[in-house]
C-alpha cells in the first residue's frame, strides 16, 4: 500500500463522516433509531440494505463460493431465477409484514402468538444472529492485515501486541460510533453512500482484471484443466465439486421462498420503507443491484483461480501457495488466498480502491448487524419481560445503545476465540438456521394462514433450533462430518414445515382462526376512498401483479425485470436441454461464458448510473420527510 492507495481509504471515511453529517440530528425517537422513522424509499432501501448484505465477509465467501465452483453454480443460479422473480415481484411476506406497522419480526410474533412466544423467538434469533456475527470481524481483520500487508505485531508502551486484536477492535469501534449517534437514520445514509461507490469500484476492478491481468485464453486454459467431473465451466460434469454443487443450490432455491425475511441481519430494513408497495418495490428492485457485485465477484474468482493454475503465473503461485502453506486450516487458507493474490496483481490506486471497498463493505455490515441483534435483544427480550414496567424513551435508547455495545463485545472476544473449521457460507448456513430453520414456516404460516396456532410455532421454531445445533455440535467433534451446514439447514426447514402444519391441524387449538385483516391493517383501508381512475386496479390477468398502487412506472419496471429474467431463464431451459442431450462441449461453454460476461458489464454499467440516480432522489426525500415528520413517542414496538 503507497500513499496513492491510502487515499480511496481515507477518501471513504471522509465521505462516511459526511453522510453522518447529513443525517445528525434527524434521529428524534425510538422509531427513528430503529427503523429511520419508517421515510426510505425504494431505491435508497435497495442499494442500502444490499450492501448491508455484502459486506467485507460476504465478498470473501462468495470468492470461495466461485474459486471452487467455476462458473457452474451461476449456470444453476439461473434456473432459480424464476423463483427468485415471483418471490420479489410479489412481495411475497415483505409486503404483509409493512402492512403490520411491526419494527421487528418478533414484535409480529407476539401479535400473531403471543408475548411468550415473542421473548422465546426473540431470544433464539439474537443467540443465532450473535453466534452468526461472530466470525464477522475475524475474517474482515485478517483480509486487512493481509492485504495491506501489516506486521502480526506492534509495539504499545514497549510491548508487542497484537495487530489482528488492536485492528479489530478500532474497526468495531469506528462502527458503534455511527450507530450510536444516528441509528437507523445514519445507517441507511452511510449504506447508501458505500453502496453506490462500491458498484462503481467493482465495475472498474472487474475490467481491469479482464482486460489487464488474465486474459480469456489463459482462462479458458486454467478452467479446462479442472479434474473430470469437477469441471468449473460445464455445468453438467461438475458432480464431484464439494459443497458447492447442484444440492448446495436447490437447497438454496427452497430457501428463497421459504426464507424470506427470516434471516434478521438486517432487519431494519424490513421496516424503514415509507410504505408497503415500496418495501414491495425495493424487492424489485432487488433483482438488479446486485448485478455489478455478482460480476465482480464472479471474474475476481476466477481470475484468482487462472492465477494459481495457469502456467504464466507460475512464480506469483508459488509465492502465494508458499504463505498459504504456512497456516494450518483449510478454512483460514481458503479466506486468505484473495487478499494474497489480488495485492499481488493490482496496481497502485486500483490497489487502495479496492481495499476502500472492503472497508465500506466491513463497516456497512457491522453497522447494520451490531444494529440488528442489538435492537432484537432489547425489542423482543428485555421489553416483553418488563412490560408492567416500561421504558421512557430516553431510558430506551440508552438501552438499545448498551445492547448494541454489548454485541460487539460478544463479536470480539469469539473472533478472537473461535476456530473456523469450515467455509463461510456453510458456517452462515448452519449457525443462521438455528432460528432461520424454523422461523420460515412461522412467519409464513402467521401472515398467509388463519389456521396457524401458537402450539405450532412454538413446535416449528424449537425443531428448527435443535436440528441445527445438534448439526454444529456434531461438526465440532468431527470436521470431517459429511453433512455440511447447508444440508443441515434444509432438513431443518422441511421438517419444520411439516411440523407446524401437522401441530396446527391435530393440536388442540388454543385460539380460534386469527382475524388477518385486523393484523394487517386492512379493516381501516376499507374505510378509505376510493383510489384516483389513474391508479385503478387493472383487470384479467393483472390482478396477479398490479394493485391500485401501481404507477405507469411500476408497471414499466416490472416489465422490464420480468423480461430480463425470463430471457435468462429461456437461456437455461434451452442450454439444459442440449447439455442433457450430450451437444455441448467445454468449448461451447466457454463461448457462452464469455458472452454472459460481456451482457453482464453493459448491465451492470447501466445499475450503476440508474440507481446512483434513483437512490440520491429517495435520499433527500427521507431527509425532507425526517425534518417534518411529527414523532410519535408511543410508536417503539411495545404491544400494549
Amino acid at each position: 500500500m503507497t500513499a496513492l492507495d491510502w487515499l480511496p481509504v481515507a477518501g471513504m471515511l471522509a465521505i462516511l463522516v459526511a453522510g453522518l453529517g447529513l443525517s445528525r440530528g434527524q434521529m428524534r425517537s425510538v422509531a427513528d433509531f430503529l427503523a429511520a422513522g419508517r421515510s426510505a424509499d425504494r431505491y435508497l432501501v435497495s442499494v442500502a440494505s444490499g450492501v448491508a448484505a455484502l459486506g467485507s465477509i460476504t465478498i470473501i465467501g462468495n470468492l470461495e463460493m466461485h474459486y471452487v465452483s467455476g462458473f457452474t453454480l451461476v449456470w444453476w443460479g439461473l434456473s432459480l431465477s424464476i423463483v427468485v422473480l415471483g418471490v420479489h415481484l410479489s412481495g411475497w411476506v415483505l409486503y404483509r409484514f409493512r402492512q403490520t406497522r411491526c419494527l421487528t419480526v418478533a414484535e409480529f410474533f407476539e401479535r400473531r402468538y403471543g408475548r411468550s412466544f415473542r421473548v422465546f423467538a426473540g431470544s433464539l434469533a439474537w443467540l443465532s444472529g450473535i453466534v452468526n456475527f461472530g466470525i464477522f470481524p475475524a475474517v474482515g481483520t485478517r483480509f486487512f492485515i493481509h492485504y495491506c500487508g501489516l506486521p502480526a505485531t506492534v509495539a504499545v508502551a514497549g510491548e508487542p501486541v497484537s495487530t489482528f486484536a488492536l485492528l479489530m477492535a478500532a474497526l468495531l469501534l469506528l462502527t458503534l460510533g455511527f450507530v450510536f449517534l444516528g441509528g437507523q437514520v445514519a445507517v441507511i445514509v452511510t449504506n447508501f453512500l458505500q453502496g453506490t461507490l462500491v458498484n462503481l469500484i467493482f465495475l472498474a476492478l472487474g475490467a481491469y482484471l479482464l482486460v489487464r491481468v488474465v486474459s480469456w485464453d489463459q482462462i479458458a486454459a486454467a478452467l479446462g484443466s479442472a479434474p473430470a467431473e469437477a469441471s468449473l465451466v460445464d455445468p453438467f460434469r461438475a458432480s464431484r465439486v464439494e459443497d458447492f454443487n447442484v444440492w448446495y443450490f436447490a437447497i438454496g432455491a427452497f430457501g428463497v421462498v421459504y426464507g424470506q425475511m427470516s434471516w434478521q441481519g438486517t432487519q431494519a430494513y424490513n421496516a424503514s420503507a415509507s410504505s408497503a408497495h415500496e418495501a414491495r418495490m425495493s424487492q424489485a428492485l432487488a433483482l438488479w443491484k446486485t448485478v455489478p457485485q455478482s460480476l465482480f465477484l464472479l471474474v475476481a474468482a476466477v481470475a484468482i483461480y487462472t492465477i494459481l493454475h495457469h502456467p504464466d503465473f507460475a512464480r506469483l503461485a508459488a509465492e502465494v501457495n508458499g504463505v498459504l502453506a504456512g497456516h494450518d486450516r483449510e478454512a483460514l487458507r481458503s479466506q486468505l488466498r484473495p487478499a494474497l493474490v489480488l495485492r499481488a496483481v493490482l496496481p497502485p490506486g486500483l490497489l487502495g480502491a479496492f481495499a476502500a471497498v472492503m472497508l465500506a463493505c466491513f463497516l456497512s455490515t457491522h453497522e447494520s448487524y451490531l444494529h440488528s441483534w442489538g435492537s432484537i435483544f432489547v425489542q423482543d427480550v428485555l421489553l416483553p419481560l418488563r412490560h408492567d414496567r416500561p421504558l421512557t424513551p430516553r431510558q430506551h435508547l440508552l438501552a438499545l445503545r448498551l445492547s448494541i455495545l454489548g454485541v460487539a463485545a460478544f463479536a470480539f472476544a469469539f473472533s478472537l476465540l473461535f476456530r473456523q473449521s469450515q467455509y463461510i457460507f456453510l458456517f452462515f448456513a448452519i449457525t443462521g438456521a438455528i432460528f432461520a430453520g424454523g422461523s420460515g414456516a412461522v412467519i409464513i404460516g402467521g401472515l398467509y394462514w388463519r389456521r396457524g396456532t401458537a402450539r405450532a410455532a412454538w413446535s416449528a421454531l424449537a425443531v428448527g433450533a435443535l436440528i441445527s445445533v445438534g448439526g454444529i455440535v456434531l461438526q465440532q467433534l468431527d470436521p470431517d462430518f459429511p453433512v455440511n451446514g447447508q444440508v443441515f439447514w434444509g432438513i431443518a426447514m422441511g421438517v419444520s414445515s411439516v411440523v407446524y402444519v401437522v401441530v396446527s391441524l391435530v393440536g388442540p387449538r388454543a385460539q380460534a382462526p386469527v382475524d388477518l385483516d385486523r393484523l394487517l391493517h386492512r379493516a381501516a383501508s376499507t374505510a378509505a376512498p376510493p383510489a384516483p381512475a389513474a391508479h385503478a386496479a387493472p383487470r384479467g390477468w393483472g390482478r396477479l401483479a398490479f394493485t391500485s398502487e401501481f404507477t405507469r412506472g411500476d408497471k414499466v419496471l416490472y416489465g422490464v425485470t420480468g423480461a430480463w429474467i425470463l430471457g435468462w431463464f429461456a437461456v437455461f431451459i434451452a442450454g439444459t436441454a442440449a447439455g442433457c442431450a450430450g451437444r455441448l462441449d467445454t468449448a461451447a461453454w466457454l463461448r457462452f461464458w464469455r458472452v454472459y460476461l460481456a451482457i453482464q458489464f453493459v448491465a451492470a454499467l447501466v445499475v450503476c448510473v440508474w440507481f446512483t440516480a434513483g437512490g440520491t432522489r429517495d435520499l433527500a426525500r427521507m431527509l425532507r420527510r425526517l425534518g417534518a415528520q411529527v414523532r410519535d413517542q408511543g410508536d417503539d414496538g411495545i404491544v400494549r
